[in-house]
């Protein structure tokens, strides 16, 4: 009786021991395979943001070629704004903030892959810089920085993709937050920061500091409920902000929202719905992120956490990039003219 149950027992744990061989086995294949995707991957936004970058340069992309005639005509009714208008249209460039933070979100994760706490939330961001480089998809994102112009021009440039500036306010019912206003929330141009109150307001990175001259101080919790439209904050924000970047958001909204709550006010994310402003937006723009824990919310980027080394080691490496020029896709066989 002891023999037929001690043989049960080692039975038992040999069977554990195999199953948990099995599993472990398993468990290694996958990461195994999620790692050569990473690479494949990798391989893609290589492509995909060369190719962007080859667009730009040879002038087909139609909203950068919008943006340098909206700059030079804009120089010569407001020349006092020209220094300000020239770092506009720089985003008409490989030199601007909004392809130069692909560039850079694409060398961090190649360089940094012990930056990421799972082999999956690296994936993710691959994914993400590689789908934000496709030429429609930034030929839309550019739609921020012509408008910007438009709105400087006192009604003398119409804006593109977007409806006039005072139909979307009435739309929306939004405030008129002055020149520069598309920008706001966009992290390649400025960032949240707390005053001595605890306050968060929006600070600009270098010479789009001239904004403050034009507009008065937007702080976040008048703005996130009486934003109006853009193309960052409406379509493009899953795309065009890194992990850290994301981080720092939701900690802004967080502590907005408990400030609120200490006065007993509700308060609700910026982002909580969609405005209305869109005029001609490419069927890619409308198209929800294929990435999958970073841009559903799963990830720890996205809730607002700031445990992994990338939160910390990307900070530093944006606010570097912040100081200087905010330096912070679907394998592509179009032509370059998928992006007019």
């Amino acid at each position: 009786m002891l023999k037929r149950y001690l043989r049960g027992l080692a039975g038992f744990w040999i069977g554990l021991i195999v199953l948990s061989i099995l599993v472990s086995s398993c468990s290694s294949s996958k990461e195994d395979r999620m790692k050569e995707a990473v690479e494949q991957e990798l391989k893609a936004a290589d492509i995909s943001v060369g190719y962007l970058g080859k667009a730009i340069a040879d002038g087909n992309l139609h909203n950068a070629n919008k943006l340098k005639t909206y700059a030079k005509q804009l120089k010569i009714q407001k020349p006092d704004l020209a220094p300000l208008i020239d770092e506009i249209a720089k985003d008409a460039t490989k030199e601007g903030p909004l392809y130069k933070s692909l560039v850079s979100r694409l060398d961090y994760v190649k360089s940094k892959p012990e930056a990421f706490p799972a082999v999956a939330e690296r994936l993710d961001e691959v994914k993400t810089v590689r789908q934000a480089a496709s030429t429609s998809l930034f030929n839309d994102a550019l739609s921020d920085s012509v408008n910007v112009l438009a709105d400087m021009s006192d009604g003398k440039l119409p804006r593109v993709k977007a409806m006039s500036k005072q139909a979307e306010q009435k739309s929306n019912r939004s405030k008129d937050y002055g020149a520069g206003s598309q920008y706001i929330g966009n992290p390649s141009y400025g960032h949240w920061q707390q005053n001595s109150s605890g306050t968060s307001f929006w600070a600009w990175y270098g010479m789009y500091s001239m904004f403050n001259n034009l507009s008065r101080p937007v702080y976040y919790g008048n703005w996130s409920s009486n934003r109006g439209y853009s193309y960052y904050n409406d379509y493009g924000r899953s795309r065009y902000t890194s992990p850290t970047q994301r981080t720092s958001q939701q900690a802004t909204y967080n502590r907005t929202k408990k400030s609120f709550a200490s006065k007993g006010k509700s308060f609700s994310s910026p982002y909580s719905k969609t405005k209305t402003g869109s005029s001609s937006l490419s069927l890619a723009s409308k198209t929800p992120s294929k990435s999958s824990s970073y841009s559903s919310g799963r990830s720890s980027y996205s809730s607002g956490k700031s445990s992994s080394s990338y939160a910390s080691s990307s900070s530093r490496s944006n606010s570097s990039y912040s100081s200087s020029s905010r330096s912070g896709y679907s394998r592509s066989s179009r032509s370059y003219s998928g992006g007019k």
